[in-house]
């Protein structure tokens, strides 16, 4: 496997194959989100469901690179919910300071903590020393925790996104609830 590593550019690594998928469903969910929810919340989760495999791959096949690591920042802070949050602003206008305030924090935050990982010299932005922030210790070592957090954030934007589109789910008592 380490012979397969030298003789393959980084651009083609599997983990780095499946960021680019990944990204072209996002974009091409953004093409269909003003028009075709279901279309754009297949591709949208799809292309979010995808980041539990890059990084699965790149460990399985040792092809973890720093390029990898930029790569899948990329599309899990910036490509993915940018446009999902863009939409959203759009759609929500009420809201959009906040939306934009969220993107803020998200990108900035995930951005200088990789910098700062890579100018320290690790070789994962995941790896922190014993000294690091408690929250951030746990939020990397516990892989349910981290799934979590990143999978209910996504979950509730997606959601807000299909909430515009329908009434929301039904249950088996929503006959009982009258509307205004």
């Amino acid at each position: 496997m380490a012979e397969d590593r030298k003789t393959c550019s980084v651009y083609l690594y599997i983990p780095n194959i499946i960021g680019y998928v990944r990204i072209l469903l996002a974009l091409l969910s953004f093409y269909y989100m003003p028009t075709d929810y279901v279309r754009a919340g297949i591709l949208y989760t799809t292309s979010c469901l995808l980041d539990a495999f890059d990084g699965y791959a790149a460990r399985y096949f040792n092809q973890v690179s720093l390029f990898g690591a930029v790569l899948d920042l990329l599309t899990d802070r910036v490509i993915a919910p940018v446009g999902l949050l863009v939409t959203l602003s759009i759609l929500y206008p009420t809201y959009s300071l906040l939306f934009q305030l969220f993107l803020v924090l998200d990108i900035s935050s995930h951005w200088l903590h990789l910098h700062s990982s890579i100018l320290t010299g690790k070789q994962s932005h995941k790896t922190l020393d014993k000294d690091a922030n408690a929250l951030m210790k746990f939020y990397y070592s516990n892989r349910i925790f981290l799934f979590s957090m990143a999978a209910g954030n996504e979950l509730f934007f997606v959601s807000l996104y299909l909430l515009y589109f329908t009434q929301g789910p039904l249950c088996k008592y929503s006959h009982l609830i009258k509307n205004p």
